[in-house]
């Protein structure tokens, strides 16, 4: 698939999810329901629903993942939420929905909510991302910061104090930063905070915050002294408006991108990303079908996306923690 078609279908999942959100109703964190649901064509003797929610980052997986599910299986309707990994695990751990799409792993105080109220789950590394840091297209000095400049740019302490570029790095110009990403209800913010600052939730407070990652793109694109983070397949979506810089996490500056993430190179911001089922739901033979075709399309489902597939070794462990878990429920 070409890189021009990646980008309009990537795009299409997207306006699919923002289109829907006037016809929800329910329980977001910021008081809208931000979803979508899936079911289209197909025959096939499977029925009823399956519920997800959580991260915007994985949502458009899950969505592609749907979409293409439900050309064999029409009768099954799959909702796709977004609204944030930790809103979705609280709807996981309350027992509301049988997927949580998650940017980061389950928190510790996450899973104890979970077993108070009897949730049993199984974690599934169900794709591959990288966080990019971007910036102005026209920005020709910042083509690789390291781990350390980036928190200089970034922690809580800068708040106040580094206001331009040349306080970064001797011979960087006088431009004055203007910094947008990840809310703090989102994975990609508890993911990027953590790797570049050493800290989950350290940030500085004067940038602009949203969960949803075309407020960045926006933010950034719109001065020649703006950076961001997101998620690594906005970057290609959004080529033109803005631009991915290399990061150099120790040994040296690496481009993100999909061979790079894969091959674990680009430290610190390549990422797994995951989807939790819920034990239980595997009682639902539809549920029990969906998550396998996720693992069997995985590549195929992915690059639609424009994220990066699982490596066969990954694909393995995935289903094997997916065949245990439904084996459990039969027995």
């Amino acid at each position: 698939m070409t890189t021009t078609l990646k980008t309009i279908t990537k795009a299409a999942l997207l306006l699919g999810l923002l289109a829907l959100l006037a016809g929800c109703g329910g329980g977001g964190r910021d008081g809208s329901e931000a979803g979508t649901t899936t079911s289209a064509g197909g025959d096939s003797d499977l029925s009823g629903r399956i519920e997800a929610d959580g991260s915007s980052t994985v949502g458009p997986f899950t969505t592609a993942a749907a979409e293409r599910f439900q050309r064999e299986h029409g009768g099954v309707q799959v909702t796709v939420g977004i609204s944030g990994t930790g809103g979705g695990f609280e709807r996981f751990c309350a027992g509301e929905t049988d997927l949580s799409n998650a940017s980061r792993p389950i928190k510790d105080e996450e899973r104890e909510i979970c077993e108070q109220n009897g949730v049993d789950y199984v974690e599934l590394h169900a794709v591959n991302d990288g966080l990019a840091v971007v910036v102005h297209p026209d920005n020709d000095w910042a083509a690789c910061l390291t781990v350390e400049e980036l928190s200089t740019i970034w922690r809580p302490e800068a708040e106040g104090e580094i206001q331009n570029w040349n306080q970064v790095r001797d011979g960087f110009p006088d431009e004055r930063l203007l910094l947008a990403g990840a809310g703090t209800d989102s994975g990609t913010f508890d993911y990027f905070t953590e790797e570049i600052n050493g800290d989950t939730g350290a940030i500085r407070a004067d940038y602009q915050a949203s969960e949803d990652d075309n407020v960045t793109v926006q933010a950034v694109s719109g001065s020649k002294g703006g950076m961001g983070f997101f998620g690594l397949s906005y970057v290609e979506e959004n080529a033109g408006k803005i631009k991915a810089i290399e990061v150099d996490g120790g040994d040296g500056c690496v481009a993100p991108s999909t061979d790079t993430v894969q091959d674990g190179t680009y430290t610190p911001l390549g990422r797994p990303l995951f989807l939790y089922a819920k034990t239980e739901s595997f009682r639902q033979p539809e549920v029990q079908e969906f998550m396998s075709f996720i693992l069997d399309n995985n590549t195929e489902i992915a690059e639609a996306a424009l994220y990066v597939p699982l490596t066969d070794e990954q694909l393995t462990t995935a289903r094997d923690s997916l065949d245990q878990a439904i084996a459990e429920v039969a027995s």
